[in-house]
């Protein structure tokens, strides 16, 4: 039962596309992985080599290889709490006449 809960985590490398783009419109950076892939709560993923920087006006689409972490049920659940947490923040709500004081 333990090692259901606190095994190794699962790693392994997967293809991916990087998109940078840095224009007048639009600031991003996107990563989709290969196989469709999905990222889960918890779930780290670093892309292997990954260019950081674009110039204005350009955009940049590579192929790179990530690395993905698979985050174990303690973990997962940790981040999804987390992420709860982190939402009710902005639960924050101010109601006004919309007139100085």
């Amino acid at each position: 039962m333990s090692k259901i809960w606190f095994g190794s985590p699962k790693i392994f490398n997967v293809p991916c596309t990087v998109e940078i783009e840095q224009t007048s419109e639009t600031l991003h950076a996107h990563v989709v992985l290969d196989d469709g892939i999905e990222i889960r709560p918890g779930d780290e993923v670093t892309v292997l080599n990954a260019p950081s920087h674009v110039n204005f006006g350009e955009r940049l689409v590579v192929r790179r290889t990530a690395t993905v972490v698979r985050a174990g049920p303690l973990e997962r659940m940790r981040a999804r709490l987390e992420g709860y947490l982190e939402l009710t923040e902005l639960y924050e709500v101010s109601f006004s006449d919309g007139r100085a004081t």
